[in-house]
């Protein structure tokens, strides 16, 4: 373990319990607020003095993997989930290591890596959700365990069979928890992923060992949940199921011919129809991962989460109807689990139309001057919709941010070129909402896909057959960053184009500065009402986390994990840096 602008072991000792400070601002939770808004004050960064930010300290836990956590900051104490799912405290002043807490999995069957998403702190205690379906609760002045339990098997879920297709096919995965958990009235509230199966053809392709997904007809995967527990005990309190069961309705919904939105889907409802009865048990394998932490609203008292593509991944042959609840925004009663209400982005997805960046929180005027609470959601199609609150009706839907081309065609066996594909637009990255300005901030990607219908070979146990296939485009891939105007009903106020991809998320500052970070290790400070770049930072690795601001003394700091991708290619590295201004 290496730390580098670090205190004396003397200075260290002292400020292990520091004084609180009336101008202390912490970041308390994955997106900062339960409203999801990523937006702090920051005394002295404005977008004249951004340029001045200097490395404060460099924390290096040693272990160089994807590294995608949200440091969380309360007390003085900063505490990140490192990749597989290991936690450690830091002096938030300077970088010295309190105490480490070491995840022994209970499973080599992993889904999307080693990543975690951040922790949860509250009333002593720190909550990680673990890539092995784990919720483990540690003492906050310790690290030492306070309670372990299973969220779900790890290996509970069928794996596709890569027999038969040309090339060395890989991607086996098991159910695990990416998301940060979020605490809620003594509840630890957190979802499961993996449970959308697709295998992954292992091959470095231009995006790292995002070379190919393939999906195959037949009986894969399971189903996704959010869930919650007593923060004290551990026990189960209540599930919310991502996949409707026919004993509330059925997932198959009203095979519909159009989004909510009205684009058209271009199914086969004639054939859907025909091959219902022959795959009633479809719903048992269903998917609906939950890639990313809830929004909270007291005053309703509803979560509000997305959900991942159904399973199989992209095959829709033995899935028929609008697999609901798959692909759509959420809102559950925080109580009780209870169902509110859903908006399907994609139904019946076989794109990978994941809906994986966390909601947002913030208010909504129209025209006449009404305020309606609003929930806003970028997504992976290039869109940031926004949803009445309390009841999930559409208010309107924003300029796109992304080039749109192709959506929702189908697959053919000359690979169909659509844009954005399974990586987004949006991925799981968070946007920020800057209320004062109505601005909503997006971190974004042009990555086209191709989309294939392919035939595997015959085996011993298993005829020819097709099966379906998506891969990157050979073709120039950028990412965006882009402002939207929330009183202009989403209108395009600004973008900025970077050299790679985006899938770290977005901090903005009220003063009027919004931060990001690329694959190439630059993290970056744009004015937020002009998109020009103020201040740049080379990292050393891949920045692929989102940024985080906070204020101790009156001294404002942002902080960054900066460990980089092996799905994207990004370098990995083993970083937290935090900034601030010269002394």
């Amino acid at each position: 373990m290496r730390r580098f602008l670090t205190a004396t072991p003397l200075l260290a000792a002292l400020l292990f319990a520091p004084a609180v400070h009336a101008a202390d601002r912490d970041w308390p939770t994955f997106g900062l607020d339960y409203a999801n808004t990523r937006q702090v004050g920051q005394p002295g960064i404005t977008p004249g003095s951004v340029k001045k930010l200097v490395p404060k300290w460099i924390y290096q836990s040693g272990i160089a993997a994807t590294f995608q956590a949200t440091p969380i900051v309360t007390g003085g104490k900063m505490y990140v989930s490192l990749p597989g799912s290991h936690v450690v405290a830091l002096d938030a002043r300077t970088g010295v290591e309190l105490w480490r807490y070491t995840h022994s999995k209970r499973s080599e069957k992993l889904c999307c890596g080693p990543a975690n998403r951040g922790v949860a702190v509250d009333d002593g205690r720190v909550f990680v959700a673990t890539v092995d379906a784990r919720l483990v609760a540690l003492d906050a002045a310790s690290g030492k365990p306070l309670w372990d339990i299973e969220l779900a098997r790890p290996d509970n879920a069928i794996t596709e069979s890569g027999a038969g297709i040309k090339g060395e096919v890989g991607g086996g995965s098991g159910v695990g928890a990416a998301a940060a958990p979020l605490v809620v009235d003594g509840k630890v509230i957190v979802g499961i992923n993996g449970v959308g199966y697709g295998l992954h053809i292992d091959a470095q392709g231009r995006a790292g060992q995002l070379a190919a997904v393939v999906g195959i007809a037949g009986k894969y995967g399971g189903i996704g949940f959010l869930a919650a527990f007593d923060a004290k005990t551990g026990q189960r309190v209540w599930q919310f199921d991502t996949v409707r069961k026919p004993a509330d309705g059925g997932w198959e919904g009203d095979f519909v011919e159009r989004t909510g939105d009205g684009l058209p889907l271009n199914r086969n409802i004639a054939e859907e129809r025909a091959n219902a009865d022959r795959h009633r048990d479809a719903w048992e394998y269903g998917g609906g991962s939950v890639w990313n932490a809830p929004a909270y609203d007291a005053k309703t008292g509803l979560l509000y989460f997305g959900t991942g593509n159904p399973s199989p991944q992209i095959n829709d042959s033995t899935r028929p109807g609008d697999n609901l609840y798959t692909a759509s925004l959420i809102a559950v009663d925080a109580k009780t689990g209870r169902y509110a209400w859903h908006w399907q982005q994609i139904p019946h997805d076989k794109w990978g139309y994941d809906v994986a960046s966390p909601p947002v929180l913030f208010d909504h005027r129209e025209p006449g001057g009404r305020v309606v609470p609003a929930v806003g959601q970028a997504s992976k199609l290039g869109w940031f919709y926004v949803h009445d609150r309390a009841t999930g009706a559409l208010l309107y839907r924003s300029d796109a941010f992304v080039p749109q081309d192709n959506l929702f065609a189908a697959a053919s066996r000359e690979g169909t070129r659509i844009t954005p594909g399974v990586a987004g637009g949006v991925n799981w990255s968070p946007a920020a909402v800057d209320g004062g300005r109505g601005l909503a901030f997006v971190a974004a990607m042009h990555l086209p896909m191709r989309y294939w219908i392919k035939e595997s070979a015959a085996t011993a146990d298993r005829p020819a057959g097709r099966y379906d296939s998506m891969e990157p485009a050979d073709e120039a891939r950028w990412g965006v960053l882009a402002a939207l105007d929330l009183k202009q009903r989403g209108r395009l106020r600004w973008s900025v184009k970077t050299d790679q991809p985006l899938i770290g998320g977005v901090l903005a500052l009220k003063s009027g500065v919004v931060f990001t970070g690329e694959g190439n290790g630059h993290l970056s400070a744009f004015d937020s009402l002009s998109g020009k770049r103020l201040w740049r930072f080379q990292t050393g690795a891949g920045v692929n986390a989102p940024p985080v601001g906070y204020v101790l003394d009156g001294r404002p700091y942002v902080a960054v994990a900066a460990g980089g991708s092996a799905i994207w290619g990004y370098r990995q590295g083993d970083a937290v840096i935090v900034f601030g201004l010269p002394d």
